[in-house]
């Protein structure tokens, strides 16, 4: 009988990726907060770090002595880019919908029923919400979010009801969320017969947003575009009449590039 993966899995290897993680919502970290963040030994913590600084993942600031990430981070980053079809063709079709709707764009995944954000652009005008490339959101408050369970086979949203929902995960962050699961879930099904979701202040106070999804040449679910802006200048009804037609035709593109049939 073949093992499970996790049973090849190298402890070191593990805490070192914990460690750089940890740097998603950290600019700087110490080697004392780090070790309790990660409940580890310091001396654990301080070796991660020197191996990671010495192989240009992990720098030391000299002012203050605490650790952020490197420039290969960067770099390792950048290559993920390079190496997905969806991103690099995606790029283009993120540039235009910027320049046709004058708002920020982006393209997330699901991972571990949470949305990342993988790729973005930003218009050049003095109030704008920046690009959120390489954060995590919870899944049930953004547009992307609602797309990537909505439109998805009922095996993942059943997923999402048995680790999330069961488990009192669906947080209030605004007034505007939607909380109750009964609501969210025909929420769900709404944006399934729809074909894209919206986000009226639910993730951010003062932040609108619409999202589509995007298939694979098999058919598959796996990813969704998105514009989002401020909502005064993002009202229900602009969403609604302009700038949904725009999302779903770039999403569209963007499926028909990689493969699926639109028709």
């Amino acid at each position: 009988m073949k093992k499970p993966k996790g049973d090849y899995a190298i402890q070191a290897v593990v805490n070192a990726i914990r460690l750089l993680e940890t740097f998603r919502d950290e600019e700087e970290q110490g080697v004392t907060p780090l070790a309790k963040r990660l409940d580890l030994h310091k001396n654990n913590v301080f070796r991660l770090l020197a191996t990671l600084e010495q192989l240009g993942y992990i720098e030391q600031c000299a002012k203050s002595d605490r650790y952020r990430l490197g420039v290969r981070s960067l770099e390792l980053g950048q290559s993920f880019g390079r190496s997905r079809s969806l991103l690099r063709r995606g790029r283009q079709i993120l540039d235009e919908l910027v320049q046709t709707c004058g708002e920020s764009t982006h393209i997330g995944l699901l991972r571990d029923l949470q949305v990342v954000h993988v790729g973005g652009r930003s218009p050049e005008r003095l109030v704008l919400t920046g690009t959120r490339v390489g954060r995590v959101l919870p899944a049930h408050c953004t547009a992307l979010g609602k797309v990537l369970l909505g439109c998805a086979p009922t095996a993942v949203r059943e997923s999402f009801d048995r680790k999330v929902v069961a488990g009192g995960n669906l947080p209030m962050v605004t007034p505007a969320t939607i909380c109750d699961p009964a609501k969210f879930f025909e929420h769900l099904r709404t944006v399934a017969v729809r074909g894209f979701a919206l986000d009226l202040e639910e993730c951010e106070p003062g932040l609108s947003c619409v999202a589509a999804p995007v298939f694979d040449g098999e058919g598959q679910l796996v990813a969704a575009i998105s514009v989002s802006g401020p909502s005064f200048r993002l009202p229900e009804d602009r969403l609604i009449d302009e700038i949904v037609p725009l999302v779903v035709a770039s999403a569209d593109q963007l499926s028909r590039e990689l493969g699926f049939a639109t028709d």
